[in-house]
């Protein structure tokens, strides 16, 4: 019975991430579709990836033809933190999570899964962990399939104004560090201007769009570690 209790309690600490998941996805399934994948495509993508920068990001690679390379560079930049995370996370997990156990869960383990996950205060049990992963991977891939299909359906001019969601997500993702943190905002500014210097520069041109995103974020987030690098604030004991 507690086993049944703890994946219920899962599911439900997951619904609210379910539920938020659903809007993203539905915006990623219309932004897959207007970039000329299926709805089979796309929703595939989501199940197989469960990574929203990461599917936004590989969309125009491979909408563009982009080479395996380019889109294995790409998920690489844009999901290294997962690993940190889920190197983290295997610190609080339960005795009873198997290896097999632990694949399953690093493959759904987003940042609002970890969050969850890591405010328990105690170690994490297996069917809470199975509960909680399950209810966002189911909203994330039905959003998806859901905006796909009407990706399909609606009018264009209507699918073009949706798809303006997937730039507030970012915006979203982005603001509220680089106003709380100076220099992650400067890393904002430079990557930004980096980019530029990618469209309008005719040599740079014709750097493929995946490799110039990977020069960018790397180029930006180098300087920045070099020039204002975060300093961690050491506990000392008084005791």
């Amino acid at each position: 019975m507690k086993k049944k209790e703890e994946f219920i309690r899962g599911i439900r600490d997951g619904l609210p991430i379910c539920f938020g998941y659903i809007s993203v996805s539905f915006a990623f399934g219309i932004f897959a579709v207007a970039s000329g994948l299926g709805t089979l495509e796309a929703l595939f993508l989501s199940m197989a990836n469960v990574t929203s920068a990461g599917q936004f990001a590989a969309v125009p690679i491979i909408a563009a033809g982009g080479s395996l390379l380019e889109l294995a560079l790409m998920q690489l930049v844009i999901n290294a933190r997962y690993a940190l995370m889920s190197l983290s996370l295997s610190q609080r997990l339960g005795a009873d999570i198997r290896m097999r156990d632990r694949f399953l869960i690093a493959f759904v383990n987003t940042d609002e899964v970890f969050a969850v996950a890591a405010g328990q205060g105690k170690a994490v049990e297996r069917r809470y962990m199975h509960g909680l992963i399950l209810t966002p991977f189911l909203g994330w891939s039905v959003g998806t399939l859901l905006g796909a299909a009407a990706g399909d359906i609606l009018p264009g001019i209507l699918v073009s104004a949706l798809g303006v969601a997937i730039y507030g997500m970012f915006v979203a993702i982005v603001l509220p560090s680089a106003k709380k943190s100076k220099p992650t905002a400067l890393c904002v500014l430079l990557a930004i201007f980096l980019s530029c210097l990618f469209y309008y520069i005719p040599v740079l041109q014709n750097i493929p769009g995946g490799f110039s995103i990977i020069i960018c974020a790397v180029a930006a987030s180098a300087v920045m570690a070099a020039v204002r690098p975060v300093v961690e604030i050491e506990e000392v004991d008084h005791a």
